[in-house]
């Protein structure tokens, strides 16, 4: 079942009695979620129709005698298990009866991240009820589902405006929704959002992913620094581009560290550094954790991984990965 097929059985009000969300994009399980628990069991019933189970800490049986009690005060019973990936694949086998000879009354709902298909449970789940699968959206795909929950909001963009934004946020869905809120309490009456009104209030994430990243190598996190190197080559961020902006923020950083040295009046660092006075704190505590005879080595890795970058054969993600390393390793 395709996810659009799922939505018409919900408006329907056809749902199948086992349902399997899975996919990458955890932004459009949660919301369709959101929607079957509002349209399935009425609030004033959920204390008694509703109840939802954790992969990591439920049991089979458990979640079998939830699914086998008879709704009181609803037509339906409704019960999920949340990252069922996390539940062993002994512990999802015990589900098999149920599967065979599910109750009418109850709608049984997994999520999970991934399937494995080579499994019994999901070759019986996916004859005896619905697998639906939520893909990662494209990127040329972005426009249209920001135009789309823009609609929703009641506001539209201008055709300059609606690229900035796609540009500025990136492919997260989750940052989208929560950037689209902000610029919708931003403009206030207005309906219509202007490049102008994107600069104001849209977070750049790219430039927040490339600062925390460099705050990470700062702190010699070397997980949390290959945790956000990784997401910004997921986001589709071209490696160059991803050392361009580490070795910008690293030439602000040693401004400031110089600025600092020199004792000038932080009221006067912003604009020397070249950065909105939002960021100058974090900009300066960074600055602060790097010894001065440390720079001349951080530049000289970077422009290691410049040369490497360019070169033929080489590997962008390797590539990147050891500067990264090196760089937290002081």
């Amino acid at each position: 079942m395709t996810p659009g097929e799922l939505k018409k059985r919900l408006r329907e009000k056809k749902l199948p009695g086992l349902l399997f969300l899975y996919g990458e994009e955890t932004f459009f399980i949660e919301r369709i979620l959101r929607e079957i628990i509002e349209q399935t069991v009425p609030l004033e019933a959920r204390d008694f129709n509703l109840q939802v189970f954790h992969g990591k800490d439920c049991h089979a049986a458990t979640v079998m005698d939830s699914a086998l009690t008879l709704p009181a005060f609803s037509p339906v019973r409704l019960v999920v298990v949340r990252d069922a990936q996390n539940m062993p694949a002994a512990e999802l086998d015990q589900f098999l009866s149920y599967l065979n000879k599910p109750v009418p009354e109850t709608i049984l709902i997994f999520t999970g991240d991934k399937i494995d298909g080579r499994r019994k449970f999901y070759q019986v789940f996916k004859n005896a009820g619905a697998l639906v699968e939520f893909k990662k959206l494209y990127d040329n795909q972005i426009p249209g589902f920001v135009k789309e929950q823009a609609g929703d909001a009641g506001i539209s963009f201008t055709e300059d405006a609606l690229a900035l934004f796609c540009k500025r946020v990136g492919s997260h869905l989750q940052e989208i929704n929560g950037e689209l809120s902000k610029l919708c309490n931003y403009l206030g009456e207005r309906n219509v959002a202007e490049p102008s009104d994107v600069l104001a209030v849209v977070t750049d994430s790219r430039v927040d992913s490339v600062f925390e990243l460099s705050d990470a190598l700062g702190k010699q996190d070397v997980g949390e620094a290959l945790r956000l190197l990784h997401r910004l080559l997921v986001e589709g961020v071209a490696p160059l581009l991803i050392l361009a902006m580490i070795t910008r923020h690293y030439r602000q950083l040693w401004k400031a560290h110089e600025l600092l040295r020199q004792r000038v009046p932080e009221k006067d660092m912003a604009r020397s550094i070249g950065i909105n006075p939002y960021f100058l704190s974090g900009v300066l505590v960074q600055a602060r954790r790097i010894p001065s005879d440390k720079f001349r080595g951080i530049f000289e890795s970077l422009l290691e991984g410049d040369l490497a970058l360019k070169s033929s054969g080489s590997s962008p993600t390797a590539v990147l990965e050891n500067l990264v390393l090196r760089l937290a390793a002081g």
